[in-house]
């Protein structure tokens, strides 16, 4: 069977990496990987981090690229290269706009596509914008629709998605993030180091929130509240770090250095690499953040998760109550962060809801299993 799989973020690198390096595992699975540059500044320290060497390079990658001008770049790469490779089967993750074109462009070259992390829906089409809406396209398109836990699943029935198509496999976020983990425990590269370092000599033994915050429906207003929000919680707790790195996108960075910088207890840092990042987060108190796959891998550390947003597609994690919703308003933000800190040490872990550590297992298990579908024949 041979397989592509297509990424072209930091996200969808971390998640599929562990597939990739599960599937070149198996006899008889020739899988061969294209990233299309959608964050190419950002990419390649995760591949190198997993091993993995692209076999084809797109390149697509522009400064304060427009979604819709990278979608019509994507669409037709990427068919471009269906055309060339023609796999048996195309497989991508999540939620992207490398994700969307990709299925698409396997659409039209009547390739079939397996979707990683399929069955996400917060119900809202602009929250997260433009996010559920890709990932409703690529449902309309995938033959295997590869589910992190049972509710995605039956979002996916719901929408008359046929049960033999669905598999619960679990998210391989927490595969990804337990490998790391336990790497740099063992044989920590030089940026956990240089991390750990800084760590020592301007936080030290005192207390740390970890923030992220980049989200497109948060530019703006949002983005503004969260600053401010935060700014508040610095000036009235110097004792407390808040540790920011910073998205490269100017319509993140700007306003965040404008509001932020020269707080002595607000460390703005450059977007760090994965494994450095996975050591911050396992010595935060909580997390303050509007990001997806967070949400997925702090319950494996036992960190809790305040989550910056109206809505989630994770709602596991809030009924675990490993996660809570607070919002961009700023004032709720700095209520909610507030309680957080009264409660003191966040309750045991329990399981973490989305994954065991055997996700791509089951993934590349189900991928084995099923042969691909012959393409039909309609119209062109």
């Amino acid at each position: 069977m041979k397989l592509l799989a297509i990424l072209g973020t930091r996200p969808e690198a971390i998640k599929l990496a562990p597939v990739i390096r599960e599937a070149r595992a198996r006899p008889g699975i020739d899988v061969r990987l294209c990233t299309t540059g959608q964050h190419r500044e950002m990419l390649a320290p995760i591949l190198e981090l997993f091993g993995l060497r692209p076999d084809h390079d797109l390149d697509l990658m522009r400064p304060d690229q427009a979604p819709a001008d990278l979608a019509g770049r994507s669409l037709a790469a990427v068919a471009d290269l269906l055309g060339r490779d023609r796999p048996d089967r195309v497989v991508v993750q999540g939620d992207t706009t490398t994700a969307w074109t990709a299925a698409m462009a396997a659409f039209l070259s009547r390739v079939p596509v397996a979707h990683v992390e399929a069955g996400l829906r917060s119900g809202d089409p602009a929250h997260p914008f433009p996010e559920e809406v890709h990932r409703r396209i690529v449902a309309q398109i995938a033959d295997l629709h590869l589910a992190p836990t049972d509710g995605a699943a039956a979002n996916l029935r719901r929408e008359g998605v046929a049960d033999d198509r669905i598999v619960v496999t679990g998210n391989p976020a927490v595969d990804a993030l337990l490998w790391v983990r336990d790497r740099i425990a063992h044989a920590p590269p030089p940026e956990v180091r240089a991390v750990a370092g800084w760590h020592a000599d301007t936080v030290g033994v005192g207390p740390m929130v970890l923030v992220t915050g980049h989200r497109r429906e948060s530019f703006g207003e949002g983005l503004r509240n969260i600053c401010a929000a935060i700014a508040d919680l610095a000036d009235a707790d110097p004792g407390r770090h808040w540790v920011y790195p910073v998205h490269l996108n100017p319509r993140v960075r700007e306003p965040v250095h404008a509001m932020l910088a020269g707080r002595p207890n607000v460390h703005l840092l450059p977007p760090q690499p994965y494994a450095a990042f996975v050591w911050l987060m396992d010595r935060c108190d909580f997390l303050l953040t509007d990001s997806g796959g967070i949400q997925e891998e702090a319950p494996s550390l036992g960190r809790p998760v305040l989550l910056m947003r109206r809505t989630t597609e994770r709602p596991e994690g809030v009924d675990a109550g490993v996660t809570t919703l607070v919002g961009t308003d700023r004032d709720a933000i700095v209520a909610a962060v507030r309680a957080r800190i009264a409660a003191g040490d966040a309750p045991p872990a329990g399981p973490n809801p989305f994954g065991d550590g055997r996700a791509a297992v089951r993934i590349v298990d189900a991928l084995a299993a099923r042969t691909p579908p012959v393409p039909g024949a309609g119209a062109d």
